[in-house]
């Protein structure tokens, strides 16, 4: 098989954003933050599982830091729109807490249930929903959520964004294996490319990356981060999944660009 994307044929294309298969202890690393989302979700159950939508994915888990949940971060979980939950991902909220910054995280349907411009629209639901309790709303996300954070910025509700390892240019989605699910068309893929649609970004945003990630993955946010005049944050020794702990300790590095973000 023949050049697809950037001198690379499929299998060379499909490894260069194989985030599981570079980090090899990824597993691992997951099942360490199920366990402390667990933890986390128990002493929070009142206010779990908010429905925001129709479809069964339609739900919040909303962490509030006091008697309101203003500043509040609503955090987009990764998976390349295909895999993972919330309900993985409370542990980040631990950092922003310390800080009284509430935290939402949100739900959605994945594919191939659904297209990604239904991705999009859902995450725009939730923040509708959101956007009533607070008058400081810092969007984030980590991988497809650090996409869906780009493609939801201009939400009126947000007034901040933090998007950690994103994905910004869809063309390698589409060309390699995570399309299998995914199902993009050329014409999809532009409309949900932060670096090709035309998109103007206005307001306060980091985008932020490991520099121990794959060399994709950089590139991209680089060069997003760039086209978006954001603020960047490479953060040295740090691979694809470790970077979320700077978000869940207190005393990380994305804990404090997301302060500043919130006025905190």
């Amino acid at each position: 098989m023949g050049e697809l994307y950037r001198g690379m044929d499929r299998a060379a294309l499909d490894a260069a954003y194989n985030n599981g298969a570079a980090v090899r202890n990824s597993a691992e690393i997951v099942t360490d933050w199920q366990a402390r989302s667990e933890r986390l979700r128990n002493g929070h159950a009142a206010t779990m599982d908010l429905r925001y939508g129709p479809a069964e994915r339609n739900r919040i888990d909303l962490f509030a830091a006091g008697d309101r949940v203003d500043p509040l971060l609503v955090f987009i979980h990764g998976g390349y729109w295909q895999m993972r939950a919330k309900e993985v991902f409370a542990f980040i909220a631990e950092g922003p807490l310390a800080h009284g910054i509430s935290v939402a995280l949100v739900g959605y349907t994945l594919a191939p249930d659904i297209r990604l411009d239904g991705i999009v629209a859902e995450i725009r639901s939730a923040l509708d929903y959101l956007a009533p309790q607070s008058k400081s709303l810092v969007l984030s996300g980590w991988s497809a959520g650090g996409h869906l954070t780009a493609m939801c910025l201009s939400h009126p509700s947000v007034t901040a964004g933090l998007a950690i390892s994103g994905i910004y240019d869809l063309a390698p989605m589409r060309l390699s294996y995570i399309n299998d699910k995914l199902r993009l068309d050329e014409a999809e893929e532009l409309r949900n490319s932060p670096l090709k649609n035309g998109m103007t970004f206005n307001k306060p945003l980091v985008v932020a990356y490991g520099k121990a990630e794959l060399p994709e993955l950089q590139r991209q946010s680089e060069e997003f981060a760039q086209a978006a005049k954001a603020k960047v944050i490479p953060l040295a020794g740090y691979d694809h999944f470790k970077i979320l702990q700077e978000l869940a300790s207190p005393h990380g590095a994305l804990t404090g660009a997301l302060r500043t973000l919130a006025g905190r």
